[in-house]
């Protein structure tokens, strides 16, 4: 089995309770499945690669997030060997995972929390290269701004290449990807794959305006080997997810279940999502995601895993957990 289910009851009045039993529970069901013990390794470290990109509103959920951390030290591993990996710095302040602007308490005050746009986490020898330019005219075709002849090349070289976050397959043990779903108007599914991804790397905002680029990309970089065998598994919450207009936030084409979802393949995972996501486009009058979105079928060519859906296997709660 590649994917389990696990219910959320009480997710308005004890959300963090919901969250604790629910990721025992699926994780006890994944160590079963494959009969091993997660506990620490060689690093004795684990990332998290959390999602905050669409605000507040469609962010991976911080009850989430300490469950998770939760069920870790519960398996050996020091609160302080748990790194948070995030995108943005604002993004991650407002959605509750940097301290706010203002001032304040810091949320995870034991976890070092890497924001990625910092550009302190990439090395230069772990890249994704892919000839779209960083800037572009999409009237001229052209880089918008002109570079001088002495420096064309060395621009050019440089606007080719995706640097890869190196904390989580260089630093630790293993990493759990806890995206946000939504859909995308370029990739056709914003969840495990993308998260993992375009989310996870420099340079990658011109893949967000290629229809032609962006689906090939993601799929290329999924199945790095040192990222994909670093990669435990993904946990996801359907408290809240996006059909129609994502990733911005849209709270009027959204959908809630109270559901966490434990997959170890990342293309069934969203295969699985993206059948929920039309679902709801159909009943609200919108037509289903353009099937002329290739990314999942890239990913399966590339041995990322399948697209076949399957009905993900339900998990009970154990009594009394965590």
């Amino acid at each position: 089995m590649k994917l389990w289910s696990a219910t959320l009851p009480g997710l308005r009045d004890e959300r963090a309770r919901s969250y604790d039993a629910a990721v025992e529970s699926l994780v006890g069901a994944f160590e079963g499945q494959l009969g091993l013990r997660i506990q620490p390794g060689e690093k004795g470290r684990v990332g998290l690669k959390v999602y905050a990109e669409s605000g507040p509103g469609l962010a991976t959920p911080v009850p989430l997030v300490r469950a998770v951390i939760d069920a870790l030290v519960r398996r050996g591993y020091a609160e302080e060997n748990i790194f948070l990996v995030g995108l943005n710095q604002l993004q991650l302040q407002v959605c509750g995972f940097l301290p706010p602007l203002g001032g304040g308490a810091d949320p995870f005050p034991r976890q070092k929390v890497y924001v990625l746009e910092s550009a302190g986490y990439y090395d230069s020898k772990w890249f994704y290269e892919n000839p779209l330019p960083s800037r572009f005219d999409p009237f001229l075709a052209q880089p918008a701004a002109p570079v001088d002849e002495a420096g064309q090349a060395a621009a050019l070289e440089e606007n080719r290449k995706s640097f890869l976050a190196t904390p989580l397959f260089l630093d630790a043990d293993f990493w759990i990807n806890l995206p946000a779903y939504s859909d995308h108007q370029v990739l056709g599914v914003n969840g495990a794959l993308v998260n993992a991804t375009l989310w996870n790397a420099s340079n990658t905002a011109r893949f967000f305006r290629s229809e032609a680029n962006a689906p090939a990309a993601v799929a290329e970089m999924s199945a790095i080997p040192e990222l994909r065998q670093t990669w435990l598994f993904t946990l996801a919450s359907l408290e809240r997810y996006q059909f129609v207009g994502g990733p911005w936030f849209n709270s009027l084409y959204t959908a809630s279940e109270p559901t966490l979802l434990l997959g170890t393949d990342p293309v069934m995972m969203d295969s699985f999502m993206l059948t929920k996501i039309d679902a709801h486009r159909v009943d609200a009058g919108f037509k289903p995601v353009s099937p002329e979105i290739r990314t999942l079928e890239f990913a399966e060519k590339l041995g990322v895993g399948t697209r076949r859906v399957r009905p993900p296997l339900e998990i009970a709660s154990p009594a009394g957990s965590p």
